[in-house]
């Protein structure tokens, strides 16, 4: 063989291992993303083209890793624990002002754990890295609660957007061997 049939096959298989490399990296890059972000990587997707999600999500990872995400400390936790307590007795009464004080209370939780609160969208941008099981939850809680706002919703909804509400609030809240949570 000449020396440039050598050189022109060690290039390909150069070529060859980059192409297998890269794509090992974006498949492991991917399951990453799948396993961190659960459904809110496929929702992402869903939204628009795989690469862009993907950069999108790695953002979303980068930023969050900036933050100063705290733990609560026991007694953050019964005082807060209290106050959703608070929150769900008067639902019966005030089913209305108690789901705008389930989000407010949920919002003040997000600020004490030190995830930004100024701007909803961010606020699941987020959520989403550390939170994504529980993120639709908090979606669905603010649409009902956005709904109501314009037009009222029936108590029936109000009751879902508290439930949805709670999903988030105890998720934040931490894991429950940490605290007593009065259901």
């Amino acid at each position: 063989m000449s020396t440039g049939t050598i050189i022109g096959i060690v290039i390909a298989v150069v070529v060859i291992l980059v192409v297998i490399a890269v794509l090992v990296m974006m498949r492991r890059r991917r399951a990453h993303l799948r396993e961190q972000f659960g459904p809110e990587y496929d929702r992402t997707v869903a939204e628009q083209p795989r690469r862009e999600a993907e950069r999108e999500l790695a953002q979303r990872e980068k930023r969050h890793a900036e933050l100063d995400i705290k733990e609560l400390t026991p007694t953050l936790r019964d005082r807060y624990s209290q106050h959703w307590a608070l929150v769900q007795e008067q639902f019966v009464d005030r089913p209305s002002p108690s789901v705008e004080e389930a989000d407010r209370l949920v919002t003040a939780l997000m600020a004490e754990r030190g995830y930004p609160t100024e701007d909803y969208d961010q606020q699941v941008a987020d959520l989403s890295v550390g939170h994504a099981q529980t993120l639709e939850h908090y979606r669905e809680a603010h649409e009902i609660k956005e709904r109501n706002a314009r037009t009222q919703v029936s108590t029936e909804e109000l009751r879902a957007a508290m439930v949805h509400y709670r999903a988030l609030f105890d998720d934040l809240l931490g894991p429950a061997e940490h605290h007593t949570n009065q259901r």
